[in-house]
């Protein structure tokens, strides 16, 4: 498996998804690069008098599989879907993806530069399905090419920071700018970094998810809490199959912090009674 970096020598999005949808796998393989150092293009392939708009990009990993077959996925003999997960910046995205593929959390921070897309696997009792999940970058520099990412998308994570009431705050707008180009797809909710013991957005705060028909889950990247199930939700959304359910589970390093079981505990006490509560009138969720 090679990780390449495919550059969008263009700023316009009908461009950019004609380039990601139409082109033959040769004429793409022309936009690949093996490395960069910025976000401004450095390199063009095609002609001297391209503008040199600050460029998006994103890693791929690739495989055997044909590049233009991935939006939806028809080179596999098992069922597979495109995952596409989008939040704020820092909210663990990249982590959350990284922690099952490699079984080690990631301690470095560095933000994700376009889109990366990763085949995750994972084995049920009705036989093995791959997530193509695609970790989109949630800095505004890197984002504005988002809607191309999102094409073909078929379910799909936001995830926030229970820590950063920003990143919170900002849930109404990646659901909004996924919907308008991904209808009806299965989408979980995410609080992450529930380990952390100063949080700022409190479990009974969160309630977008009921005004949208969402799936909410609590997790923790630093401790495995809850890991799976966010996948586990939509696995059974996209197969119909409720009583679909995990045969192995994926290797997952040791938790380097352990959770504090007694406070989460209250915390999803705080969030069954909240389910039981009138929604808030206002657009955004209230803090105290």
């Amino acid at each position: 498996m090679t990780k390449h970096v495919i550059e969008h020598v263009t700023p316009l999005q009908p461009l950019i998804r004609r380039l990601r949808l139409s082109l033959k796998p040769t004429l793409l393989s022309r936009y690949i690069y093996t490395h960069i150092f910025t976000t401004q293009a450095t390199e063009y392939y095609a002609s001297q008098s391209l503008p040199r708009y600050v460029c998006v990009f994103f890693h791929l990993e690739q495989r055997s599989e044909n590049l233009m077959a991935l939006p939806n996925q028809q080179t596999v003999d098992y069922p597979n879907f495109k995952l596409v997960i989008v939040g704020d910046g820092g909210t663990g995205k990249t982590t959350f993806v990284k922690r099952h593929l490699t079984g080690e959390f990631e301690k470095k921070y560095e933000p994700t530069i376009g889109v990366e897309v990763h085949p995750l696997d994972f084995f049920t009792n009705c036989g093995k399905i791959r997530f193509y999940c695609w970790d989109t970058a949630g800095q505004e520099k890197f984002g504005g090419l988002r809607d191309g990412y999102y094409i073909h998308g078929q379910c799909a994570i936001i995830m926030f920071d229970v820590t950063a009431r920003l990143t919170y705050k900002n849930v109404p707008t990646w659901h909004r700018d996924l919907c308008r180009v991904c209808e009806n797809i299965p989408i979980v909710l995410c609080g992450n970094k529930v380990d952390v013991k100063n949080r700022q957005v409190k479990a009974k705060q969160v309630t977008f998810h009921r005004k949208k028909n969402l799936q909410y889950y609590e997790i923790s990247a630093k401790s495995n809490y809850n890991f799976e199930k966010p996948f586990l939700y939509l696995a059974r959304k996209l197969a119909g199959d409720p009583s679909l359910h995990f045969v192995e589970s994926p290797a997952l390093a040791p938790p380097e912090v352990q959770i504090d079981l007694a406070a989460q505990q209250q915390h999803e006490q705080e969030l069954l009674t909240a389910a039981s509560q009138p929604l808030p009138d206002d657009d955004d969720d209230a803090f105290d």
